[in-house]
């Protein structure tokens, strides 16, 4: 029997038992690529990660991140070891590189950067990391903060590979890069193309350039029809011809080829993250990095300025882009199958609605009389979204004079309306559950309100409002005494303005947003709407605070208290009660959230709770 001085490791094992299968196929004469998967891939509790990927992703942060005044001191990362698992381990890195890919999500004065950190201001790292990675469009279902302190490298290397995407991604929009319209020959085409998701439109764009180079194949993945570099060859000819080498068409040998296809981007500028070989095996994810690189070098696009006008008139307003952002992120957040990229074109066949109204409320979805994507037929789109509309009616949302083919059609008014309404349904359920030992009553927007007002009397501060339109929420001291209030070690006062110049303004709200999401709450609001004190937005914020600080209190009474303020992120922001409405105007827009990732995990809420504990915490409202 092992003690535990004589134990192993899996990896550790693994090798040892494939070393001793390669002796013994090596002996009877049998082929010895037994263990050649070890060569290319490193494999950890059954899990494999490509030594060409992290490569390619420890070269990206050299580059980006060489120069960062904290990480400098630690970087270059050799691609030989594992210290990228080993430099992620207290989440600063991973912070940074957020801020690489979606530059502003994270105030970096929340980041806690000291050489040696301890367990909770690790965790806090990590928990800020998370809910940040959440807020920039990742999907973080499978991962814990207990994962990234553990350094586990296939959802590190996962984790990683979306935030390093969503960066050379980011321009792959009409909003960034309106030129992309000439990608489509009709105006009615134009909507189809808002509604892909980026690496479609980067495939439309390469296959685009393809076609008038004379490239005859269309190019459908980044994997299989990129392998021969022939594809590459042809692009890269029209867009920089005066780089281009005969050879590389010419040449016989694909792995000749490639390396003559990225010789030639080299000569563009273009960061060299892959090897030849990565072309030949078919690398999505690398390939899909390398035209990416390509498309932000050089996209070869018109200037059409009449083309460009129209584009630029297609897109929304920027109240109606704030919220379509923020229902985009709550959904994908949610673990549902279908990733959203637009809300107005994702939600039109109502299949995705299903999806959500499903993780919400399940069971609430006939399936047999729904119509699954993608559907050619008109009236089956109808019918999935008639099948929401009742859904919805029979979950008491307003739904006066609304259709199906509203949906179909892409009302935006009445889009944003429903999922303001599905957000908020799916809260209060949360809220319910997570309250049900204590009794208590549901909660309105004015026990919101009250519950913050007392908690910072109670700590001694003044600091007051009479409502969630109160102007005096645009300094951010409120919400800064609040966060104090609910875990006085989270804010740094040093850090605090005055609030009054917009700039000062803006540096608090910045951090009100860092030190929510430091804290648990997963949130998906911006600095703007704390600063222009925006409704919606602003009690959602008090209500993601006053949520954790209640789940702390379950937390505290169904175990010994934990060293951490919080073991993961918030699972959900609580939200009001249908009425009263906060402005008497909209009966429908009294209360929203966010919801992380995790809600639907039914650990939080049909647990014991110890009801003095949390009862506690009520008191502030009653």
């Amino acid at each position: 029997m092992l003690t535990l001085s004589n134990e192993i490791d899996f990896e550790a094992f693994l090798k040892a038992y494939l070393n001793l299968q390669g002796l013994a196929s090596a002996k009877s004469g049998a082929s010895k690529q037994s263990s050649s998967f070890l060569k290319a891939t490193t494999t950890t509790l059954l899990h494999t990660i490509s030594e060409s990927e992290k490569a390619s992703y420890v070269a990206h942060i050299n580059s980006y991140l060489g120069d960062d005044p904290f990480l400098k001191q630690f970087l270059p990362i050799d691609q030989a070891t594992n210290d990228l698992f080993n430099l992620a381990k207290d989440g600063v890195l991973l912070c940074k590189l957020i801020n690489v890919a979606v530059p502003g999500t994270i105030d970096e004065r929340a980041i806690n950067t000291k050489r040696v950190l301890n367990p909770w201001e690790r965790n806090e790292n990590h928990t800020l990391c998370l809910n940040s990675a959440k807020a920039i469009g990742c999907t973080v279902v499978n991962i814990g903060t207990q994962d990234l302190v553990e350094g586990r490298p296939h959802l590190l290397l996962g984790l990683i590979s979306q935030i390093i995407k969503i960066q050379l991604l980011a321009d792959l929009s009409l909003k960034k890069t309106p030129q992309l319209v000439e990608l489509v020959d009709a105006n009615d085409d134009v909507e189809e193309l808002m509604g892909l998701a980026p690496e479609k439109i980067l495939l439309k764009w390469m296959n685009f350039h393809l076609k008038k180079a004379g490239y005859e194949k269309p190019v459908s993945n980044f994997s299989s029809d990129l392998k021969d570099g022939k594809a590459y060859a042809y692009l890269l000819n029209v867009l920089a011809p005066e780089h281009c080498s005969p050879s590389t068409l010419d040449s016989k040998d694909p792995t000749e080829r490639a390396r003559l296809v990225l010789d030639h981007a080299e000569r563009m500028d273009c960061k060299r993250y892959l090897k030849p070989e990565d072309i030949v095996e078919g690398s999505p994810n690398l390939n899909l990095a390398f035209v990416a690189q390509i498309f932000h070098q050089r996209n070869g696009l018109t200037t059409d300025s009449k083309k460009i006008s129209f584009a630029e008139m297609m897109t929304d307003d920027v109240q109606t882009s704030r919220e379509e952002r923020c229902f985009r992120l709550w959904i994908n957040s949610l673990g549902i199958v279908t990733y959203v990229n637009n809300v107005f074109e994702d939600v039109r066949n109502g299949w995705l609605l299903l999806e959500v109204l499903d993780k919400v409320s399940p069971g609430s979805v006939n399936w047999k009389q729904a119509s699954k994507p993608p559907i050619k037929m008109p009236f089956r789109k109808v019918e999935n979204c008639n099948q929401v509309i009742r859904i919805g009616r029979q979950m008491k949302f307003s739904l006066v004079n609304v259709a199906g083919n509203d949906f179909v059609q892409g009302n935006k008014k009445l889009i944003l309306a429903f999922l303001w309404q599905l957000m908020r349904y799916n809260m209060l359920q949360l809220l319910k559950n997570l309250r049900s030992h204590s009794q208590g009553k549901e909660i309105t927007d004015a026990d919101i309100l009250k519950w913050a007002n007392n908690k910072i009397k109670h700590t001694g501060r003044t600091s007051k409002i009479m409502n969630f339109k109160d102007q005096s929420l645009s300094s951010g001291i409120f919400f800064l005494e609040l966060l104090s209030a609910v875990e006085p070690r989270v804010v740094n006062w040093n850090l605090v303005t005055k609030g009054e110049s917009d700039e000062e303004k803006r540096l608090n709200a910045t951090y009100i947003i860092s030190v929510a999401r430091k804290l648990g709450c997963s949130i998906f609001l911006l600095p703007e709407d704390i600063m222009e004190v925006n409704q919606k937005m602003i009690l959602t914020l008090a209500a993601s605070i006053m949520y954790w600080s209640l789940q702390k209190a379950v937390e505290d009474g169904e175990s010994s208290p934990s060293p951490s303020p919080s073991n993961g992120t918030c699972t959900a922001t609580p939200d009001a009660s249908p009425a009263p409405s906060v402005s008497g105007e909209d009966e429908i827009s009294s209360l929203g959230g966010e919801v992380s990732n995790l809600n639907i995990d039914d650990a939080a809420s049909d647990t014991t709770v110890s009801s003095q504990l949390v009862n506690e915490e009520f008191t502030a409202v009653e």
